[in-house]
């Protein structure tokens, strides 16, 4: 069996629903994992995916701001959605795949959409970079008691981190910018490594071929200057290493008629 799971920062899911459609329509994973849908639940778009084939579906939100949502044509038999630093701001949903899944039940898929950490990389001049911090902190802690990485599991999501040299355009220019200074670059590594996951996308695809999930819209042309950073991540537990086939980044979802600034990110397992 092979399994197809998508992470992507949708940037408003009712605005895009179309767009969301006609990737599912045309890509077909089994399973799509969203970030930043910005929707409340009572207004999430359900039928629209259930109209398509994807009748599964576990989402959190609210109005204008972050929101996760899992959207599948597998089963789940169980969910949770995380309240992370005391704040119940819908940044976690995770499922857990069930027994009409075939050979991917059990499989447990935790979708996470990481603070920005606003402009400023510094905790005491920024509460935004200060609650960043904190959250890759929980995270860990997370980590560390619940031990997902210790079942066949996948982490994936906006983690708002390009931790590795040529995951930015410009590693030297960025050392200060944040989501590329070393103090998230070396928590967010710590944390994998210590943890016990593969960043699927480096297994595949080492340094140092430039890989990027996201384009500023701030860019006249985000194409001829190529200023992306990979900010969007799938990660798999040890037991899913060897299942690793591909993983792919859609380049050209970023120039789709009023596009999200992020890309789908897909990654294929032999199961």
């Amino acid at each position: 069996m092979q399994l197809k799971v998508t992470s992507w920062n949708i940037n408003s899911v009712r605005l895009r629903i179309g767009l969301v459609c006609d990737f599912l329509t045309t890509h077909a994973p089994d399973i799509l994992c969203l970030q930043e849908t910005k929707t409340p639940d009572e207004q999430f778009p359900a039928k629209a995916f259930q109209q398509i084939g994807y009748g599964h579906l576990r989402f959190i939100g609210q109005k204008g701001y972050n929101g996760v949502a899992i959207v599948s044509k597998l089963p789940f038999s169980d969910h949770e959605a995380m309240t992370m630093c005391g704040r119940p701001d819908a940044r976690h949903m995770s499922a857990v795949l069930g027994p009409g899944a075939g050979a991917a039940s059990g499989i447990a898929i935790h979708n996470f959409y990481v603070p920005a950490g606003g402009d400023i990389p510094d905790p005491e001049l920024n509460p935004k970079f200060a609650h960043k911090l904190a959250f890759l902190d929980e995270l860990g802690v997370w980590g560390m008691t619940k031990r997902p990485s210790d079942r066949p599991a996948i982490l994936l999501g906006d983690l708002n981190i390009a931790p590795y040299e040529h995951d930015v355009w410009s590693h030297k220019q960025l050392l200060d910018v944040v989501s590329h200074t070393p103090v998230e670059t070396t928590a967010l590594e710590a944390l994998r490594a210590d943890l016990g996951w593969t960043d699927a996308a480096r297994s595949l695809r080492p340094e140092p071929e430039k890989l990027y999930s996201w384009w500023s819209y701030r860019a006249a042309d985000w194409q001829a200057s190529d200023r992306g950073r990979r900010l969007d991540h799938i990660w798999l537990s040890e037991g899913l290493k060897p299942t690793l086939q591909d993983l792919t980044f859609l380049r050209e979802a970023r120039g789709w008629q009023r596009p999200s600034d992020h890309v789908p990110v897909t990654v294929t397992l032999s199961l």
